[in-house]
């Protein structure tokens, strides 16, 4: 089936047992096997299942592989990208195309470990709408893998009051319907646990199994930390302040224009009453202009809050196209 946008705006009722999502780029040498321990995983659970594998746009024959468990494996769903669009949308794209009752996510460098998810959905059924991974023993760098996520896991939680200790660890597993209310932009893949809070799901974290990546590169860096910090201050006013911005600029707005109205009100009464010149005075620059930066805020927030109306009214746009979907049941 080829489809330039797979998307689906009614939600059906599940219809497998479980779906595996996995982003896919440039891992050629590591995705034969890792399939072979997931099927061994899926072979001796109750249920159909499927195992979606979205295709980031890699370049090294990756995508030649995939198609090649496609053929051979009834279970197996590939999503070919026209072009990189990043894990965010990867996840995105298989969240919206999985159709089981549990979706599980990971990676595909063979450092998550397929056996950890009988343990995932063992938490599941105890009650819980998303369980995340815990890399309680990583097998990464200290200086520039673990000591990063470590501060960055402290920072997320205290933030998104989520208490969580690895954020980063991509192998979770999730009820169906609490996927399906995730929407995925940006880089907030990272913050799933926060972004699935916000809608009402109970999260529940079990220590997995962390492996040394053995072939293939790593697509992560220290840059990543910064792009962390940054996505951090945007799900902290999206959890908080998405459905009524106008509280989050409005404050500012008032408080900077009270203080400046404060301090143009106490100019005029020492002009009115002691005859003190205010032409030649700074402080009179800087009342009116907090009064001024007052009143943008408060002018941001009304157009924030028109915005907010339309988003929730529009109907959402998908943030990839798909080139190809190849699916077999």
């Amino acid at each position: 089936m080829n489809d330039e946008r797979v998307v689906n705006r009614d939600i059906p009722p599940p219809s497998l047992a479980l779906s595996v999502v996995l982003p896919v780029y440039n891992e050629v040498e590591n995705i034969v096997e890792l399939h072979r321990e997931i099927a061994a995983v899926l072979d001796v659970m109750e249920g159909e299942t499927e195992v979606i594998y979205v295709d980031d746009g890699s370049s090294d024959g990756t995508l030649d592989k995939l198609r090649e468990l496609h053929a051979e494996d009834a279970r197996v769903v590939v999503v070919e990208f026209r072009r990189n669009f990043g894990q965010t949308a990867a996840m995105a794209a298989g969240f919206e195309l999985a159709r089981g009752a549990v979706v599980v996510a990971m990676d595909a460098d063979r450092q998550n470990d397929p056996a950890d998810i009988p343990a995932l959905l063992d938490k599941i059924g105890e009650g819980y709408d998303l369980v995340s991974g815990w890399r309680h023993d990583r097998k990464d760098g200290f200086l520039l893998r673990l000591l990063p996520s470590r501060l960055a896991n402290k920072l997320i939680s205290w933030a998104t009051d989520v208490h969580l200790h690895d954020y980063g660890c991509s192998l979770k597993a999730f009820r169906y319907d609490v996927v399906k209310k995730i929407s995925l932009y940006g880089e907030m893949h990272r913050f799933i646990p926060a972004l699935a809070s916000a809608v009402g799901a109970r999260i529940a974290e079990v220590k997995v199994n962390h492996r040394p990546r053995v072939a293939g590169v790593s697509k992560y860096g220290i840059s990543r930390t910064f792009r962390v910090l940054l996505d951090l201050v945007t799900v902290k006013f999206l959890m908080r302040f998405s459905s009524r911005p106008m509280q989050f600029f409005g404050s500012f707005g008032l408080i900077s224009g009270f203080i400046g109205f404060v301090i143009c009100l106490w100019l005029t009464l020492e002009k009115l009453i002691y005859q003190v010149p205010m032409a030649d005075r700074p402080l009179l620059l800087l009342g009116i202009l907090l009064i001024f930066i007052g009143l943008q805020f408060i002018t941001v927030g009304l157009l924030a809050e028109l915005m907010t109306r339309t988003y929730h009214e529009a109907q959402d746009k998908p943030i990839y196209t798909v080139r190809n979907l190849y699916r077999r049941k």
